[in-house]
């Protein structure tokens, strides 16, 4: 017997994969945020201490627009990670990194 398919499945629905590998995602503690005029680049760091080199370990190019969905969701996920867990606290010490990289750059 074979499962049960949906008897109208969503024509709009969105078949993601998601393979091993990146299901077991990547740790980053920085994320340097550079932008032209048709593009922002993302890149997710990961930073030891006492280790003088940092390595990349994800680079995510998005449009503007889907760069301001994406704050949008972050937004809406941590108001509502706030509203179950408290609030984020934010250490005011900032980490001393180069950011010579080159280029209008932020970080989170």
């Amino acid at each position: 017997m074979q499962p049960s398919q949906p008897q109208n499945p969503d024509p709009n629905a969105l078949n993601i994969e998601l393979s091993e590998e990146i299901a077991e995602g990547e740790y980053a503690n920085l994320a340097l945020i550079a932008h032209s005029t048709s593009e922002f680049v993302v890149d997710f760091i990961r930073m030891m201490p006492g280790v003088p080199k940092a390595k990349v370990k994800a680079r995510i190019v998005l449009t503007p627009e889907h760069a301001k969905r994406l704050l949008s969701a972050l937004e809406e996920n941590i108001q509502r990670f706030e509203q179950s867990y408290g609030p984020i606290k934010l250490h005011q010490e900032t980490p001393s990194y180069p950011m010579n990289f080159g280029g209008a750059v932020g970080e989170a």
